[in-house]
C-alpha cells in the first residue's frame, strides 16, 4: 500500500485535496458536500498521478528511475493500472453528485491534468494544464455549494487567476529535481527550456505575482499585507540566493499563496 500510494504521488494529490477542503470551507460548504468535494478532487488527483506513473514508466525504465516504485519493483504494473481504473470510474459519479455544473468543470480540470500526462508536458505549453487545472479548481469549489443551478456561484476573477498562477509556479517547482532524467528521455517543457539555473527564480516570481493578485484582489487587510511583506522578502532571498535557497524560497511563496488564497475566497 505505501508504494501503491508513492506510484499515485501522494504527497502533491493530498496537498490539492486538502487546498480545495480549505477552500470549501472559505465558501461555507455544508459538511456533507465538503465530504463529496474532498473524495471527488482527492479521486481526480490519484488517478492522475497512477497514470503518470504509468505513462512515464517506458522513460523511468530507460534511465533506470529506482526512486519510483513500478520501475523499482516495490508494487506491480497492473496493480497500478487496477487502482488508476478504479480511480477513473470513481472520481465522475463523485464530481456529478456535487452539481451537474459543479462536476463537468471538475472533470475538465482532471481532463486538464491529464493531458499534461498524455503529452503537454514535453512541450512549451507544459505550463497550461496546470494553470487550467488549478484556475478551475477554486471554481468547481465555488460551484459546489450551488446544486443544481446555474453559475450563481462563480468566484471573482481574481481568484481563478491566482490559482493559475499559483498552479504554474508549483509546476515549475515540481519539475527541477527531474530536469536531467526528464531530458535524458526527450522532455522538454518550459521548466527544461528554462534551465536549471533560472528556474526557481522565474518560479518565484510567478508565485509571488499570484501572492499579489490575490492580496489586491480581496482587498487589503493585516493579514494579507504581512503575507505580502513575506513574500517580499522571500523573492529577494530567491533573487540573492544560490544553491537551493531559491528553491526553498519558491516553496515558501507558495506556502503563502494558499493561504492567501483560502482567506480571501
Amino acid at each position: 500500500m505505501p508504494a501503491l500510494l508513492r506510484a499515485a504521488h501522494g504527497g502533491p494529490a493530498l496537498a490539492v485535496t486538502v487546498l480545495a477542503l480549505l477552500l470549501g470551507v472559505a465558501a461555507d460548504l455544508t459538511p456533507g458536500r465538503l465530504v463529496l468535494v474532498g473524495l471527488a478532487v482527492l479521486a481526480g488527483q490519484l488517478s492522475v498521478g497512477w497514470s503518470n506513473d504509468l505513462i512515464d514508466l517506458p522513460r523511468d525504465r530507460a534511465v533506470e528511475r529506482r526512486d519510483k516504485p513500478i520501475p523499482a519493483g516495490q508494487v506491480s504494473e497492473r496493480t497500478v493500472r487496477l487502482a488508476c481504473a478504479g480511480a477513473v470510474v470513481a472520481v465522475v459519479p463523485l464530481s456529478l453528485a456535487c452539481g451537474l455544473v459543479a462536476g463537468v468543470v471538475h472533470l475538465a480540470c482532471v481532463a486538464s491534468a491529464w493531458s499534461y500526462n498524455l503529452g503537454l508536458k514535453a512541450t512549451v505549453w507544459s505550463w497550461l494544464p496546470y494553470a487550467f487545472s488549478f484556475a478551475t479548481l477554486t471554481v468547481f469549489v465555488s460551484l459546489a455549494g450551488q446544486p443544481g443551478e446555474l453559475p450563481g456561484g462563480l468566484p471573482d476573477w481574481w481568484v481563478p487567476t491566482a490559482g493559475a498562477l499559483l498552479g504554474v509556479g508549483a509546476h515549475l517547482v515540481n519539475v527541477l529535481p527531474d530536469l536531467a532524467d526528464d531530458a535524458a528521455t526527450g522532455v522538454h517543457g518550459l521548466p527544461h527550456r528554462l534551465g536549471a539555473r533560472r528556474l526557481p527564480v522565474v518560479a518565484t516570481v510567478v508565485l509571488a505575482t499570484g501572492s499579489l493578485v490575490a492580496a489586491l484582489g480581496s482587498g487589503l487587510t493585516r493579514l494579507s499585507v504581512a503575507g505580502l511583506a513575506v513574500v517580499a522578502v522571500l523573492l529577494l532571498v530567491s533573487l540573492a540566493g544560490r544553491g537551493r535557497v531559491p528553491f526553498l524560497a519558491a516553496i515558501g511563496i507558495a506556502l503563502v499563496d494558499v493561504v492567501l488564497l483560502v482567506l480571501a475566497s
